[in-house]
């Protein structure tokens, strides 16, 4: 057996659109891999949280991490890519599927991730993967450099050469491909193939260039060690073929980051750690094992550890955990380049490194999601109010793409996520891990309503009752005021007509009365003077004075030309240009308006659409966008302004809202 390479545990995250075959890849490296050692992980289907699986291959350990391919679940690798040594990104061999992978490649070009690609189900390609290839490039800034070409058998893809070695191999199912001579139809190609992928790799090798320029055949040790280089760089990206269902290309992928993928070092001087220390990508509450700081190890960690933590404090291991799939078992130490957990270092969050060298290093923190689906949510039984709130710190923690949000004007505890699948996932777990059940609802529409016609208005209360009775009485002034203006109230009593401390309890009633309109909604953007009155030396005090200015607020708003007015959000959603004729569409479906659209910046076919949105229409719009754009449209949204709604919508609001205050 080959010398293994490193002592280090290497960290691949497997990482691509949904359907692209990750998990089954992963499986399938393990069970070739010729040490028989791996860890169990979830069975094949849509995956929705990270799972670890550790592999060894010829001497060499691996933890390999399958990630969600769906962008509602895209948060839960936010916090894992940073610590990672090498990104495998899968790809379906469809090219009208290329763009798929686009957001997957940008985030790894922001975080500088070396990373490769493999074109899965190679088997089913139709087609030159030349114009595969072609469809691809633009998803990636980088150029993709492509180590394998395929040899055809008729209409089927029989096995590949590989364009460094200049070797060929024939697929066989379950069982190492077969070294054959590169077919005689094929040669020429090779050849072509060979020297462009040397030409790419000559694009930052000066001295390869020289010898390509004087006819030098480079040898094989030169043309590896660039790509061994430039991979780890960033420089290239390499490309592989296979299909993971038959085995097809595993062994040779296998090979590939055996000698590709960097050391641990690489990722904690990108994190910034100092000296040795671990870094930790996720939270989790474990039942009896409490918090626990699901980590990758910079050097070996051993239990009861002492830590320098983001913040500069100071903790220690409470105990280690290794990991496999989602078990957790108690360990003596975690190896360099391991994942495990740390249990008993409450204070850490996702992003925070924890230096054993005792230099504290800044915390990571990935560019925030917007929240683009939201429910509003409420106990089914009020006695588990107290157990809800506990289960959605846990969960806000776990879960960097989820967030609660208490509106007291709307009396809603709103969640906010990631898409509906994503908090359908939340409401599930809220179930089975902290037996809560919720119900559920569309959040309400903050609407309000305003006054087009000045008044003049009296109110008065007066209550006689067998000792001291209630006097106050109050006349005000009533008017519109400019949009954005909100509450102006101005005493303008002259002559001692409502003593002075009295006052204070008119602008309170006043304002008690504007919480709810005559159409159903807080009032906005009025003005109010008190200008006469009359009170009781012995009756009047500052609860009949609030009653008196509640009394004449509350009458005269409803002669003051009351109209509901709707908030209007600006919206900008980017989206893979093939969508966007028909997200204008269903913007103007949904009584929005189009302010303009433009390329988006840095991202090739993709556009950026700027749209006004009723707040009332934004809560399912994700569901549609992204049935759009296979899945791919996103928005980001902010409040902007007001406008007034008349006509039979207005009126069934308000009708809606009576109905819902008289329950």
């Amino acid at each position: 057996m080959a010398a293994k390479k490193s002592d280090a545990v290497r960290a691949i995250a497997v990482v691509g659109p949904s359907g692209a075959g990750k998990t089954t890849l992963i499986q399938e490296l393990a069970a070739v891999a010729p040490d028989g050692k791996s860890a169990p992980i979830a069975p094949p289907g849509p995956s929705t949280e990270t799972s670890l699986t550790a592999v060894e291959f010829m001497g060499d350990r691996y933890v390999m991490i399958d990630t969600p391919g769906a962008i509602d679940f895209a948060a839960e690798i936010d916090y894992a890519l940073p610590a990672i040594d090498m990104a495998l990104v899968v790809a379906d061999p469809a090219p009208d599927k290329a763009v798929l992978l686009q957001p997957f490649l940008k985030e790894l070009e922001r975080l500088n991730i070396p990373r490769a690609l493999f074109i899965n189900k190679i088997d089913q390609a139709h087609g030159r993967v030349r114009d595969l290839l072609e469809a691809l490039q633009p998803a990636s800034e980088k150029p993709l450099v492509a180590r394998q070409i395929p040899i055809w058998k008729g209409e089927e893809v029989a096995g590949f050469v590989d364009l460094a070695l200049e070797r060929a191999f024939i697929y066989k199912p379950g069982v190492p491909s077969e070294r054959v001579d590169i077919p005689a139809d094929l040669v020429e190609r090779e050849a072509e193939a060979h020297f462009h992928l040397l030409e790419q790799l000559a694009d930052n090798d000066d001295a390869l260039m020289e010898q390509l320029l004087s006819d030098v055949s480079p040898s094989v040790d030169t043309v590896f060690a660039d790509l061994v280089r430039e991979t780890n760089e960033g420089l290239i990206v390499p490309v592989f073929l296979g299909a993971a269902n038959q085995g097809f290309g595993l062994r040779r992928l296998l090979k590939a980051l055996r000698h590709d993928a960097p050391a641990p070092e690489l990722a904690g001087k990108r994190l910034g750690l100092k000296g040795g220390g671990a870094y930790v990508l996720k939270v989790s509450h474990a039942g009896q094992a409490g918090k626990l700081a699901v980590s990758r190890a910079f050097g070996a960690i051993a239990d009861n550890a002492q830590f320098t933590l983001s913040d500069g404090s100071s903790g220690r291991a409470g105990a280690l955990f290794s990991m496999q799939g989602g078990q957790f078992k108690k360990a003596s130490a975690l190896a360099d380049g391991d994942i495990g957990a740390i249990g008993k270092v409450d204070p850490v969050a996702a992003g925070d490194l924890l230096s054993t060298s005792g230099a504290a290093a800044t915390k990571i923190t990935p560019p925030l999601r917007f929240p683009v689906y939201q429910l509003a949510i409420a106990t089914k039984d009020r006695k588990d109010d107290v157990r809800l709130s506990g289960a959605l710190a846990k969960l806000v923690e776990e879960d960097p793409g989820l967030s609660v949000l208490h509106d007291p004007q709307m009396h809603e505890i709103l969640l906010l996520g990631q898409g509906e699948p994503h908090l359908r996932q939340v409401l599930e777990r809220l179930k089975t891990r902290f037996s809560v059940e919720v119900a559920t609802a569309k959040p309400s529409t903050p609407y309000r309503e305003t006054i087009k016609k000045a008044i003049t208005q009296k109110g008065r209360h007066k209550k006689q009752t067998g000792g001291h009775g209630q006097f106050g009485d109050c006349t005000i002034e009533i008017s519109p005021l400019p949009r954005g203006s909100g509450f102006k109230f101005e005493d303008r009593i002259t002559g001692g007509a409502i003593p002075r401390q009295w006052i204070p309890a008119v602008e309170e009633g006043v304002a008690a009365a504007m919480e709810k309109g005559p159409i159903g909604f807080p009032v906005i953007d009025v003005a109010v003077a008190v200008i006469d009155g009359a009170y009781h030396p012995v009756d009047s005090s500052e609860h009949s004075f609030h009653a008196a200015g509640r009394l004449a607020m509350n009458e005269g708003l409803a002669q003051c030309a009351p109209v509901l007015l709707e908030p209007i959000e600006k919206l900008v959603i980017m989206t893979p240009s093939s969508g966007t004729s028909k997200i204008n569409s269903a913007i103007t479906r949904r009584n929005g308006q189009i302010l303009g659209f433009d390329a988006r910046d840095g991202w090739p076919g993709w556009d950026r659409v700027e749209v006004y949105l009723p707040h009332a229409e934004r809560q399912d719009l994700i569901l549609e966008l992204r049935s759009l754009t296979q899945g791919l449209a996103s928005f980001e949204a902010q409040f902007d302004h007001m406008v007034e709604l008349t006509g039979r919508r207005a009126d069934d609001i308000s009708k809606k809202a009576h109905a819902a205050a008289a329950e």
